[in-house]
């Protein structure tokens, strides 16, 4: 599988934005799911002790985790069997459902786990963790298609998938053309 550069990087591009736009709005998911969880502490944590670097640090780390997840999904999803708007969703939900078991380990051995809320076994936690992955991978998923169309106006076309009636295209309903 050749890689893209400029595909790569326009990914890269896209998971940063996706990475900051899941950290800006933490603080209001923060207080809809009742959990002070948050991803940027957790990550900053790990190196920082005081809150103000480790909120720092974890946003960068945040970051760039964002911009290599988004480097793998501009290579990876052009692959994926899925209408566009559905490849981004997909594959951060199921990165969400393949790391959630970590969260054990991570309230058993992360330096500041007695500062931190525990999220092992917490379903709050799990559905903010989810709502989050969401997020991101919605603002990713048209980001990076946005940015790699060849044509800056073009616009998708998804006329296939649903209509207006929600029920898809009409044209698809008779088995054979009348003639």
């Amino acid at each position: 599988m050749a890689i893209d550069t400029a595909q790569t990087l326009r990914g890269a591009l896209a998971g940063t934005v996706a990475a900051a736009v899941w950290a800006a709005q933490q603080p209001l998911d923060k207080r809809v799911f009742g959990v002070p969880y948050d991803d940027t502490e957790l990550l900053g944590r790990l190196v920082a002790r005081r809150t103000l670097p480790a909120r720092a640090v974890g946003t960068a780390m945040h970051l760039v985790n964002g911009a290599l997840f988004g480097a793998v999904y501009a290579n990876v999803a052009p692959r994926l069997p899925l209408p566009s708007w559905a490849r981004g969703p997909a594959l951060a939900l199921a990165e969400n459902a393949a790391t959630w078991p970590l969260a054990a380990l991570s309230d058993r051995l992360h330096p500041a786990r007695d500062e931190l809320p525990r999220l092992s076994g917490n379903r709050a936690a799990f559905a903010q963790a989810t709502w989050r992955h969401l997020l991101f991978g919605v603002v990713l998923g048209e980001l990076e298609r946005r940015l790699s169309s060849p044509a800056d106006d073009e616009v998708p076309a998804y006329e296939h998938v649903v209509s207006s009636n929600g029920h898809g295209s009409h044209e698809h309903v008779a088995g054979a053309p009348r003639g």
